[in-house]
């Protein structure tokens, strides 16, 4: 049994609203699909990642692969919709992948998966009957928009969040399963769980955190370049403390920060004086009888 990874890469990202592709956006000096092979390229289990590109890409080869050239394999079979463009990739990797391998499915477009998450998935779904998934349990009221409002968009209800949860990538499937749910479901699939849904099974699900996160808008690839960049924050996403290590300071008498100690030494003088009747100085007091 053998770990794959497929990265659909066939998209345009219309809704960035740009002249580049979204994968290919750059995001803290290198294109964002980068951020996404790295961490798949450092999780030792995974025999080899593939990447799948519209057949007319011509931005892949304008960047240099070299730290991971032995680890990823170009497909150039992605088709019009996210559905498609997996269920080439899987049909392509049919020539080296047995039915019970696993196929890790990793959206370019989070490229702040942290590793830990990545492991996690391995570990909880290796044995699974059925496979997995990353997701998150929504948190935020969520609201039903009316059909047909009379004056801009207008809540019609609020939906129940209990039991709802935000799905993920990396999702993860067996070959020969995944690749028989795409193909009876169609292209409007939206993720691989939806298909697998639709067999009647049910995927397990994984909890993740907000670190994960999809970059869809122009303000997520701000954020992601700040998850990337900042420990703390990436942390604070987790619900952790950061681990801080703070360098030791000498405290000086002339500086605020030897204040505390010139009290202490205060106190000590006073209590001193006080025993000796008032007098100051080094000399004890005299003794009694």
């Amino acid at each position: 049994m053998s770990f794959y990874a497929l990265i659909p890469a066939a998209g345009s990202g219309s809704r960035m609203g740009g002249v580049i592709e979204k994968q290919y956006l750059p995001l803290n000096s290198v294109p964002m699909i980068a951020h996404a092979i790295r961490v798949l390229a450092r999780e030792p289990r995974l025999s080899k990642i593939f990447v799948v590109l519209a057949p007319a890409d011509q931005r892949w080869g304008t960047y240099a692969w070299q730290d991971w050239e032995a680890r990823i394999d170009v497909l150039r079979c992605g088709g019009t919709t996210r559905a498609e463009t997996v269920l080439n990739g899987l049909d392509a990797l049919s020539a080296i992948c047995d039915a019970d391998d696993w196929v890790l499915v990793h959206d370019a477009a989070r490229p702040c998966l942290p590793d830990d998450m990545l492991a996690k998935l391995l570990d909880e779904v290796a044995d699974d009957p059925v496979g997995g998934l990353l997701a998150v349990p929504v948190a935020d009221t969520l609201k039903r928009a009316a059909a047909e409002p009379a004056s801009g968009t207008r809540a019609e209800a609020t939906v129940p969040r209990a039991g709802l949860w935000q799905a993920q990538t990396p999702q993860m499937f067996r070959h020969g399963m995944l690749l028989q749910a795409l193909r009876a479901a169609g292209s409007d699939m939206t993720d691989e769980a939806s298909a697998i849904e639709k067999m009647g099974l049910q995927p397990r699900l994984v909890e993740s955190d907000s670190r994960n996160l999809k970059v869809t808008y122009p303000q997520d690839l701000e954020l992601a370049g700040l998850i990337l960049h900042w420990p703390r924050l990436r942390c604070a996403c987790a619900g952790r403390r950061p681990q801080v290590h703070h360098r030791r300071r000498r405290y000086s008498p002339r500086s605020g920060l030897g204040r505390p100690f010139r009290r202490r030494r205060a106190a000590a003088r006073d209590q001193r004086r006080a025993a000796w009747g008032g007098r100051a100085g080094r000399h004890r007091p005299p003794l009694s009888g």
